[in-house]
């Protein structure tokens, strides 16, 4: 079901222009610099591929995917707006060389670097705070890491449960969904899912938190944080993260439009 998710959106998320957006350094944690990034517009099939394995580390992306934007925002916090370049596509659109030349999967996000290819937004947001400077968003804690582990193997519960809600009129299934992320706010002090410090783990699951939230609050006019105070300071702490921020592209009428074409056609 979740690669099915993917693929489906793949085909069919819209794509923006061009946009200027904040450029975040976060490095120390305690200190923050912000600039202005001018943000690319999207290429489309008539645009011309841009020299691969040249030395350049891009990450192929749309600005409205939630996959990509996991990437996108972890770039953003480590301060890496100089050393991974966005490359965004038009997916409705999409140049024929990115398939031929570039990811053979034709899926976002792709990042391209040290003369490789490597696709899959959870391998990558590791594979980006792993090889790349700046402050680490996984702690050196055993236990904490163990329960991002165990955070990432939950996804697919997580996520399907919210598409049986999204597919029929009942919210139990989101609700069970949210209750369990409830639960998994409680086990550290602090707002964020592995304590007092943002994390890949939030970046592994705000960014459909996002349009969950949207699409629940729209269609079946449920509110995920009644009654759950944790989720609530959550989603209230990583609004105010400049990294995450900056990529909130999410245009509300256009989000229901696309999962209603995804679950209800």
């Amino acid at each position: 079901m979740w690669r099915q998710f993917l693929s489906k959106l793949n085909s069919i998320n819209n794509q923006n222009g061009q946009f200027l957006k904040l450029r975040y350094t976060e490095f120390p944690r305690s200190m923050a610099t912000v600039t202005l990034e001018y943000l690319p517009p999207p290429l489309d099939a008539t645009s011309e591929q841009p020299a691969l394995f040249d030395g350049t580390t891009r990450l192929y992306m749309t600005y409205t995917c939630p996959f990509a934007q996991r990437v996108w925002i972890t770039r953003n916090y480590k301060g890496l707006q100089d050393k991974i370049k966005l490359v965004p596509l038009n997916l409705q659109n999409k140049p024929a060389w990115y398939k031929e030349k570039v990811y053979p999967e034709n899926k976002v996000p792709a990042l391209e670097h040290n003369g490789k290819i490597i696709g899959d937004s959870l391998v990558l947001i590791k594979y980006v705070n792993g090889n790349f400077e700046g402050p680490s968003l996984l702690p050196n804690d055993h236990d904490k890491r163990k329960l991002y582990e165990e955070l990432l193997s939950d996804m697919d519960k997580f996520t399907g449960m919210m598409f049986t809600t999204f597919k029929g009129d009942s919210t139990t299934g989101a609700g069970a969904a949210f209750d369990h992320l409830e639960h998994a706010l409680t086990k550290y002090d602090g707002p964020f899912l592995l304590g007092g410090e943002f994390s890949l783990a939030d970046i592994a699951y705000i960014t459909l938190v996002e349009r969950f939230q949207i699409y629940l609050s729209e269609v079946f006019n449920y509110d995920i944080t009644a009654g759950r105070p944790k989720l609530a300071a959550w989603i209230e702490a990583a609004n105010k993260i400049d990294a995450y921020k900056q990529t909130k592209k999410t245009d509300p009428n256009e989000l229901v439009a696309l999962y209603k074409k995804m679950f209800t056609a």
